[in-house]
């Protein structure tokens, strides 16, 4: 069989599951008399449809799962294709890659990298410490069932769907005046894949039904109604295939008759029939192939066909929804949703459509339940579905990013059984990887890689480059203590302790002082999978590195406080963590991702993984670490907006954290495209790798509610486009299920059900008026107090449910209306000097508004970060006495104003984070760009290209004035009202942007 490996993608150009090949978008036309069918608004629009089948490509056929079982359905009319999978059939079988060269290896290894030999060691790791083989083995298809049903000529009136509020798959469509359909899905209790075809006139069902496989398979009758399909995996890295397979298809037909022989079966006008498919593997777990795999096969079909179709439908109905139904998400309606799926993403830049971004939110839920259940195998890099023996990346898990994204959004959205089979593998690796630090590192406790697969493969492969990342089993440990946070289960913790103390006793053996800077370090690691010099990733102490151990670490010892266990290691892990490298600001502003400030060779890269920080984890915040949040926000500046899909999505939690809600939706939008969402909205890395998905809902869930600061902070980065809704079901850390209502960008109402007694967080700009909190069961006050001037401590019960509401609150931030828009020294575009600074403003950047995220301006060495006016918002979007979120630390808050030459006046209050206010008055500008000067036309029309304004470029300044602040963090400022001397056809003067500096 052909062996795409890792490796070799990467030598093509797609470097590694974090890599990218080139996008390839597809298109899809809007029609103009469309409307959603009526199956679609009866699942209240939380459905993907279209008007025609998937033909021969994948990534238009619609998938369905159990967590073990999966199959791709195409709907064609002419002949349906089931392309199946069964979560433990991956190429290869048991064995250990751990090396034996390693341990021996490794004082040179670090040597090298301490004398910056960086490549050197690089190709010592690659003769000594690679695994054996030097890849991990692919997650591979079963194969198809095809049901060959004739002619498709003259059909119409087609619909396909899938309702993600009922987990299944319809077809249907008219053909010679009879309407057929078909409807599938896979069932968890029943534990097969179930299909009804009908049709409105008897007689009319005849097809026939095949497998085939790209496998090594033989194909069979068993029974006058079955047909199967024996098969065994690939062969793979000089690993045979060892996991042996039997799919079952069964007829059971009203009217008409059924046969089935030589590996055919044969329907013919039958009135209706039911199929069903059930697929048995011999694989116990990573170190036994010997199942009854025939045995598993025969049993289901045998179990299931004891039940009607309406029985399997209705258990497999009820099974789901409660997983489903936890959470709803309404963002409202347009006439945009009334369009197929496609067209959807297709147009989805260019038109309001609120409720896509539900629908990617509810469909990553879906693909979660789908794809990971109790006992099953943990979601992949492609979830379970897959139609290859050689997948991109081999389908398998990749550590340094995707596995740990696809379970982003399982606590935060109400998914926490679907978590299970990561815990289960955690436990699994602490086996298989403590042979690998033995022998590799001469280490206790436990290591994995980058990569791991069915096997459980532990050891650095794929290369140096990329494989020579030790922090992915302590990355996977991380979310055993993150997962008790929202869950409280001392028992759940008890499990996985052993599991937690093992990585972390890895790294109390291993990390080596750093030579220069004295630091506890990694030595040899990475920053996954970027150079920091020509041809060189590998060095010591990586910031995420450094991030994910200090997580691993505190998690552990907090672990070992609630268990009343190993005083000592805790004592010895907490030392450790005190001497690793503190997170630092580099010489551009930002978040340095090495010990040292070296510039990344690709500026743009996919992985911004020193923000590990920022999100997934709570080490930069908002408010508790202001120097290191604007670090962060600088970072990700410089490395923009544009990633691969699953980097897309990691920047929707990056921004969402920064409490930027219409940065965020950006970020939506650009993942909401056809370059990177397929029509069946799997997410295109490109190819599809389903961690996009998980990566957007999980965004979706911190725009709209965050608890990473043991608070809940409510509406966080909610984003204008979504002026009005409703969620429920969400949950917070500490064991907390909540509701929000908001309208016109402020939340109305907060629903919040504690798990446990005790007191619980709110932060919301509602809070900031007069707060009421009551009991919904009784109506009886809660005991709250405030804490700041939007926090406020509830003192609750566990099991009762308490509304919050609010009056008197303040109005929408200014960053729920604005984002980021470059400002660069450009001498050839000045628009005038800031006073002394010698910088000045770009007048192409502030025209071509959002052109440049993030940017900055220096004036008198401070430099200033300013939101933008986007051509075509409303005159008065930025309103006098409005309250924005302008948050940082700094000597001074500068304001860009418009308008004509002459006084300015005006009272304002800055809030600080303690809660303490200032008032201060806006007067006589210190700059000014007049209409005089060659590029002021372009920054004023940036303000003024906006509907009902009538005036004249020539007509208008641009002002400065700057306002002292105390030495202390902002939480947001209250705008003065602004006053000037008018002149022709300019009104009153606008804030045209507002920034902290120093």
């Amino acid at each position: 069989m052909s062996d795409l490996t890792r490796r070799q993608a990467l030598k093509v150009g797609a470097a590694g599951a974090g890599g990218a090949l080139l996008p390839v978008p597809w298109t899809a036309v809007a029609k103009a008399d469309a409307a959603a069918p009526p199956q679609v608004l009866a699942a209240g629009d939380m459905a993907l449809w279209y008007d025609e089948g998937a033909g021969t490509d994948w990534l238009r056929a619609l998938p369905i799962g159990n967590g073990r079982l999966g199959a791709m359905v195409f709907g064609n009319v002419d002949t349906e294709r089931l392309q199946l999978n069964e979560d433990t059939v991956w190429a290869g079988g048991p064995h250990d890659p751990s090396n034996t060269r390693g341990a021996a290896a490794l004082p040179e290894i670090r040597r090298l990298v301490n004398a910056n030999q960086w490549t050197q060691a690089q190709d010592l790791i690659n003769q000594t410490m690679m695994g054996n083989p030097g890849g991990q083995l692919a997650y591979q298809t079963v194969g198809n069932l095809r049901l060959a049903f004739g002619s498709a000529s003259g059909a119409s009136q087609y619909d396909r769907t899938l309702d993600l509020t009922t987990a299944t798959v319809t077809t249907s469509y008219v053909l010679n005046g009879v309407r057929h359909q078909r409807e599938v899905f896979a069932s968890a209790p029943d534990q097969v894949i179930a299909m009804r075809l009908t049709a409105d006139r008897t007689g009319s069902i005849s097809f026939t039904a095949t497998f085939d496989s790209p496998q090594r398979t033989s194909v069979s009758s068993p029974d006058g109604t079955t047909i199967g399909l024996d098969g065994v995996s690939g062969n793979m890295e000089g690993v045979t295939g060892q996991v042996r397979f039997l799919a079952l298809a069964n007829a059971t037909i009203s009217g008409g008759s059924v046969s089935s022989s030589g590996g055919t079966l044969r329907v013919t006008n039958a009135n209706s029939v039911v199929l069903l498919i059930s697929i048995g593997s011999s694989y116990v777990n990573y170190r036994n192939v010997g199942g009854d795999y025939q045995g598993i096969a025969r049993q289901r079909l045998t179990s299931a066909r004891a039940s009607s179709y309406d029985q399997l439908r209705s258990r497999h109905v009820a099974d789901y929804q409660a997983l489903f139904n936890r959470v709803s998400l309404d963002l409202g309606r347009t006439s945009a949703a009334d369009q197929t799926t496609d067209v959807r993403i297709a147009q989805h830049n260019s038109v309001n459509d609120p409720q896509f971004s539900a629908l990617l939110f509810q469909f990553g839920r879906y693909l979660l339940i789908s794809s990971s259940r109790p006992g099953t195998q943990p979601a992949n890099l492609q979830g379970i579905w897959n139609d290859s023996l050689t997948p991109s990346w081999d389908s398998k898990y990749t550590i340094n990013a995707n596995l740990p994204m696809n379970y982003w959004p399982a606590n935060t959205t109400n998914l926490a059984e679907c978590h299970n089979p990561v815990f289960d593998m955690v436990r699994d690796l602490a086996v298989a990887g403590a042979r690998t630090a033995q022998v590799q590192y001469g280490a206790g406790g436990w290591v994995t890689h980058h990569n791991t697969d069915a096997w459980r493969a532990t050891a650095v492969v794929d290369g140096a480059f990329w494989g020579m990342w030790q922090t992915g089993g302590a990355w996977l440990s991380t979310l055993i203590w993150d997962h008790y946070l929202f869950n409280g289960d001392i028992e759940f913790l008890r499990t996985n302790y052993p599991a937690m103390k093992g990585a972390a006793q890895f790294f109390l053996n291993t990390l080596v002082t750093e030579p220069t800077l004295g630091y506890l370090v990694t030595n040899p690691s990475n920053s996954p999978e970027l150079s920091h010099h020509s041809n060189a990733s590998v060095c010591a102490g990586p910031t995420m590195d450094n991030q994910i151990l200090r997580d691993l670490f505190d998690g552990v010892a907090r672990a070992s406080e609630i268990l009343d266990v190993d005083s000592t290691f805790r004592a010895q892990v907490r030392a450790t963590r005190d001497r690793l490298p503190p997170m630092k600001v580099g010489s551009r502003g930002n978040i340095m991702e090495w010990l040292y400030d070296w510039v990344e060779t690709e500026p743009n890269h996919r992985h911004i993984s020193h923000l590990y920080g920022l999100a997934p984890s709570n080490q930069i915040t908002k408010r508790g670490t202001p120097q290191l949040f604007e670090a962060a926000r600088r970072t990700l500046a410089l490395r923009g907006d544009d990633g691969t899909g699953w980097s897309l999505a990691w920047k929707i939690n990056f921004w969402a954290r920064m409490e930027e809600g219409k940065r965020a939706h950006d970020l939506i939008r650009y993942l909401a495209t056809t370059a990177r969402l397929a029509p069946n909205m799997f997410d295109l890395h490109p190819p599809f790798q389903i961690d996009g998905n998980f990566g957007a809902t999980a965004g979706i869930a911190e725009m709209l509610l965050q608890s990473h600061t043991g608070e809940l902070h409510v509406l966080p980065a909610l984003p204008p486009a979504w002026p009005s809704g409703r969620v429920t079901g969400l949950r917070g850390r500490g064991g907390h299920t909540v509701g929000i209502t908001w309208a016109s960008g402020l939340a109305t109402e907060i629903l919040v059900r504690p798990d446990r007694a005790g007191t619980v967080r709110l932060r919301s700009r509602i809070l900031t008026g007069t707060v009421t909190v009551v009991d919904t069961a009784d109506g009886t006050a809660a005991r709250t107090t405030r804490i700041e001037s939007d926090l406020i401590e509830v003192t609750v019960q566990a099991g009762r449910t308490y509304r919050v509401t609010s009056s008197g609150a303040a109005t929408p931030t200014l960053e729920q209306s604005f984002s980021n828009v470059g400002i660069t020294s450009d001498s050839n575009t000045n628009v005038g000097n800031f006073d002394g600074g010698g910088a000045s403003l770009s007048a192409q950047a502030l025209a071509q508004a959002g052109a440049s995220p993030g940017g900055t301006v220096s004036r008198n060495g401070v430099n200033f970060r300013w939101p933008n006016v986007s051509s075509g918002a409303a005159d008065n979007a930025i309103a006098s006495g409005q309250t924005i979120g302008v948050t940082g630390t700094g000597s001074t808050l500068g304001f860009l104003l418009t308008g004509t030459y002459g006084a300015v006046s005006g009272t304002g209050t800055v809030v600080y984070a303690d809660g303490t206010r200032q008032t201060f008055t806006l007067s006589s500008p210190d700059w000014y760009g007049g209409p005089h000067s060659g590029g002021t036309a372009a920054i004023v029309s940036a303000y003024q290209n906006r509907p009902n304004n009538g005036r004249q470029n020539t007509a208008a300044c641009v002002y400065y004035v700057g306002v002292a602040l105390q030495s202390k963090a902002v939480a947001s400022v209250v705008l003065p009202n602004i006053s000037a001397r008018p002149a022709t056809n300019v009104p009153t003067m606008h804030i045209f942007a507002i920034a902290i500096g120093g």
